[in-house]
């Protein structure tokens, strides 16, 4: 029996719509609508252009219906951290913020003065990260302390969305866990931190699971587009739980994942979360999964280094594209210059060929003398951040890892796929290339009951999809070893 889905998938410059079609024990996919995202600048601070993304999951939704009349389902991931706060008439009370903003430089020194780091760690098991919603929260109550009177309600970006579609007002639980304010253990929202913060509890409302439907089309929709009733479903709507619900893994081998785009989110699937000192000292994460699981992972800066040098070359008149950014990397002498992917001068838009050479220099390592090298010095130190963070991961789980698997976009990179297998010295398995989306459509399949459970989800994408392996040449292994040692002198780590 045939079965289509809908996955709206939303990142931080681009969003899709994309049906899933299965039939006959496969999964195929057909783009049907794709549009530009990302932040808007007004008065120095960056958002972003809500309204204009509704109006796209509109235009999707209609694009869908044309090519398929009987949907059985449509479900919302987004990026993390990243909320509205409605008023009490249902608009919003300002648009989004964008996690990019500056606003949030000083506000982790804030919260901690109110909750010891360690305290806060122990309770939520989350990475500081300046970016994360209670930080945001604390600003945003600074600067619009009348957005958090009684009757307003916070929903992340996906679960505004969910709203605008079929007008349930609930958060999803893996991008609800994303937040620094929900109980790890409970898997529900730490009502106590949230007051001790001084936030009212009253806006934040209750946390439904992923595989779960949250209602159907409004009236107002269906007659918008002149279309029937469509389930509305709640998937991973953290784009990488929908993207670690993809990974095709190999249950009779040790594996650990890395979730490649713009992030690089690097971690293993766990049963509870892992709240010691050591995790928190490793920069370790534990954002929820599906089916009850963990995402222990830790973010790095991943493609956004590319998307950054790649933009600025352009702007500068000399435009390039990543498959020659490729190329002109594979020129280029390994090993000569490292940089520490996760350095704050790489967080916000910036003029990221300067601000790696300066990292370069000011480490002691010289000037950077062309194009070539400052892509090479990218590629290595992603693979040795890759490394380090692997090493970190198996001795905080005392596993060793048979191998990695990798999904979505940056997959595409052959070079940085061979170059992180070389590196780390375990096969890579990369791919599916569309990661997230297929995890938002398998969930919706095991929330409609056409899948019975996530291990045959993860078989199914094994069959359907090509999944190339890459295996480290050992005649490199010496390199990369002194290269580590180096590496993490430079970095510090």
């Amino acid at each position: 029996m045939k079965k289509t889905y809908l996955a709206f998938d939303l990142g931080a410059s681009s969003g899709r719509a994309i049906l899933g079609i299965l039939e006959n024990g496969k999964l195929s996919l057909e783009e049907v609508h794709r549009f530009s995202n990302g932040p808007v600048e007004m008065e120095g601070s960056l958002y972003w252009d809500f309204g204009s993304i509704c109006s796209e999951i509109k235009t999707g939704l209609k694009k869908a219906l044309a090519v398929e009349k009987n949907i059985s389902g449509m479900a919302v991931d987004t990026w993390g951290v990243d909320y509205v706060i409605l008023k009490k008439d249902g608009s919003c009370a300002r648009l989004p913020y964008n996690y990019r903003d500056p606003r949030t430089d000083s506000m982790p020194e804030k919260v901690f003065s109110v909750i010891p780091k360690e305290k806060l760690y122990e309770r939520t098991g989350i990475q500081f990260m300046q970016l994360n919603t209670i930080y945001q929260l604390a600003a945003h109550r600074e600067k619009h302390p009348g957005d958090f009177e009684e009757g307003n309600t916070l929903l992340f970006v996906p679960d505004a969305i969910t709203y605008m579609l079929c007008g349930k007002k609930s958060c999803e639980y893996t991008i609800a866990s994303t937040s620094n304010l929900v109980d790890a253990e409970k898997r529900d929202w730490d009502r106590e931190l949230i007051s001790m913060l001084g936030l009212p509890c009253g806006l934040f409302p209750s946390i439904k699971m992923p595989g779960t439907v949250a209602g159907t089309l409004s009236p107002q929709i269906m007659n918008e587009l002149n279309c029937g009733p469509v389930p509305v479903m709640y998937v991973g709507s953290h784009d990488t739980a929908s993207a670690v619900a993809s990974v095709p893994a190999d249950e009779s081998k040790k594996w650990a994942y890395i979730s490649c785009g713009t992030w690089a989110l690097l971690g293993a699937e766990l049963k509870s979360p892992i709240l010691s000192m050591d995790a928190m000292d490793s920069d370790y994460t534990n954002e929820g999964g599906l089916c009850g699981s963990i995402r222990f992972l830790t973010n790095i800066m991943g493609s956004w280094l590319f998307q950054e040098t790649k933009r600025v070359w352009n702007e500068k008149g000399n435009p390039i594209g990543f498959a020659e950014m490729s190329k002109l990397a594979s020129s280029a002498e390994p090993f000569k210059y490292f940089i520490n992917p996760n350095d704050k001068r790489f967080f916000t838009p910036c003029d990221m060929p300067e601000n790696i050479r300066r990292s370069c220099k000011e480490s002691g390592q010289g000037a950077i003398e062309d194009d070539a090298a400052l892509l090479r010095c990218i590629y290595d130190s992603l693979a040795l951040c890759f490394r380090y963070k692997i090493e970190k991961l198996e001795k905080l789980l005392g596993v060793n890892y048979e191998c990695l698997n990798m999904v979505g976009g940056a997959t595409r990179d052959t070079l940085l796929m061979q170059l992180t297998s070389d590196c780390v010295g375990i096969p890579v398995y990369a791919g599916p290339v569309e990661a997230t989306s297929i995890g938002n459509i398998c969930t919706q399949a095991m929330a409609d009951g056409a899948i019975p459970n996530l291990a045959l989800a993860r078989g199914l994408i094994r069959d359907s999809f090509d999944i190339p392996e890459f295996k480290p040449d050992k005649a490199a292994s010496s390199g990369w070893g002194s290269a580590y040692s180096r590496f993490k002198g430079v970095t510090g780590l």
